[in-house]
């Protein structure tokens, strides 16, 4: 039975926002590797075409012929893209809950000469520790140490900054409102 002033309700919508926000899954980013430079360039490609032709017919809504091109560099669009993932490896990173991250990172504490240079963790440990800790397929951390000691600085950068932005996802958005004088 709900009270005058409609607690019951409220209680219900709220029980239900947090069953809702509990359920939502940790954001997740996709790191893609594809050494097959020709497939790479092709999309890359395939993409810019598609795009400017997609920029000219949306300008000129009322061409057809405009309008057919950019349907066909779609699909030419699509096929590069297929190819792509085809030819690549991904691997997929999932934020850490943020007392797991914190924590992760009290265990890997800069060095005196690292702190005095700002660093919030040790550069050289924590890394390899937040890409295996967020890696989805279970890497380790020594073969993320591994991976980030053999591959070149820009492929090495790409895997640490895939798994520190992962952390740094944010899917909320914060609206002003504005309360009416009652």
């Amino acid at each position: 039975m709900s009270s005058p002033d409609g607690r019951n309700q409220r209680d219900e919508r709220w029980s239900a926002k947090m069953r809702r926000l509990r359920g939502r899954p940790l954001p997740e980013y996709v790191l893609r590797i594809c050494d097959d430079e020709k497939v790479r360039q092709e999309a890359t490609l395939a993409e810019d075409a598609y795009r400017r032709a997609q920029r000219l017919a949306d300008s000129a809504p009322d061409d057809s012929e405009l309008g057919r091109q950019a349907a066909a560099l779609a699909e030419v669009h699509e096929s590069a893209q297929l190819r792509l993932r085809a030819a690549s490896l991904d691997l997929p990173f999932r934020a850490l809950p943020r007392p797991v991250l914190e924590e992760l990172i009290t265990q890997h504490p800069p060095t005196e000469a690292q702190a005095s240079e700002g660093a919030a963790f040790n550069p050289d440990t924590f890394p390899a520790a937040l890409i295996s800790s967020s890696s989805v397929d279970g890497m380790t951390e020594s073969e993320a140490a591994e991976l980030l000691g053999s591959w070149s600085a820009a492929d090495a950068n790409s895997l640490w900054e895939a798994a520190w932005q992962v952390q740094q996802v944010s899917r909320t958005d914060v609206d002003a409102v504005s309360v009416g004088k009652g």
